[in-house]
Parts: C-alpha cells; sequence; structure tokens
C-alpha cells in the first residue's frame, strides 16, 4: 500500500466521529436511502467519501475502509465493487448527505479548559488556504477563471478552484 493510505481514517475512527445512526438519519432526510440491497450502500459511500481527502486512489481508500472488518470475518462474501461502481455509488449519494452531516456535527471540540486552544479568552483560529486545477471547460472557466501565470498576461492552462478555510 502506498504510504498515503497510512494517513486515511479507518473506518472505526470515522465511526466513532460519525455514529452509523447518525449517518443513517442523515441519509434518509436527505432522500438517498437505498431502495434495494446493494453492495455500496449509502452508509458505507458516506464513510468512502469522508475518506477520499488524501492522494490514494478509490480502491486503496476503500480497502483501507474494510481491511479491519475483513481481519475479523464480519465481511463474509462481500467484495470490494470495481473502481466505476464506487463512482456511480458517489453520484447517486450527492453532495447533500455531506453537507447535513457537516452543519449537524460542525462545532468548536475545544473548551477554555483544553490546552492550546485560548489564548488570554480567545478561542485561536487558523485559516489556510490551496488552489487546484479543474478540468479544461468552458463552464469551469466561467465559474472559477483563469490565474495569470507569472510570465506575463497569459493566463494558466486549466481554471483554478481557490479555497480556504477557518481551522
Amino acid at each position: 500500500m502506498s504510504a498515503d493510505v497510512g494517513e486515511l481514517s479507518g473506518l472505526g475512527l470515522l465511526t466513532w466521529a460519525y455514529r452509523p445512526g447518525l449517518v443513517d438519519r442523515v441519509v434518509a432526510a436527505c432522500g438517498r436511502g437505498e431502495q434495494r440491497r446493494r453492495l455500496l450502500p449509502a452508509r458505507l459511500v458516506v464513510y468512502f467519501v469522508l475518506a477520499l481527502f488524501s492522494s490514494a486512489p478509490y480502491l486503496e481508500v476503500m480497502r483501507h475502509l474494510v481491511e479491519g472488518l475483513r481481519g475479523q470475518g464480519l465481511l463474509g462474501e462481500w467484495h470490494i465493487p470495481a473502481k466505476s461502481s464506487l463512482f456511480r455509488a458517489r453520484q447517486r449519494l450527492g453532495s447533500e448527505p455531506l453537507r447535513v452531516l457537516f452543519a449537524t456535527t460542525a462545532k468548536p471540540m475545544g473548551t477554555e479548559a483544553t490546552p492550546g486552544c485560548f489564548w488570554r479568552g480567545l478561542r485561536l483560529l487558523a485559516v489556510d488556504g490551496t488552489c487546484w486545477d479543474v478540468a479544461d471547460s468552458p463552464a469551469n472557466e466561467a465559474a472559477f477563471g483563469r490565474p495569470g501565470n507569472g510570465r506575463g498576461h497569459d493566463e494558466s492552462s486549466f481554471p483554478q478552484v481557490r479555497m480556504a478555510c477557518l481551522i
């Protein structure tokens, strides 16, 4: 496995942070529950999408998520689906359940008693940002634009999404 997989959160940690019952309620509230039994149930797809915040390939992310279950004999005949099935499952799930899950659970974790969270009565925060190249399409160019390239008045090869977050 690649070094990136070791940096991912395992299914145990994800189910601790986002309890299965909460994930099931959010999925149901968003109307994304299964209508038939699937190889990739919506709850697993939510955990899979949460674990994708790394540069590891799709199949390695899924292997990492379920390896502990396989070691305990809890997977039975279940097998890791093809990469195309993971893409379709993400599309079926959509972004709404993840937005609702975030809105439901996002809150400051540190209290004034937590070392390093406050300074002179003020909560400490950090701001960080980055840019991602996105597909070179007219829609992306209209939405995100093209930054300059530092060599003059030319524009860069790809439109870019700029992201900033408050931590």
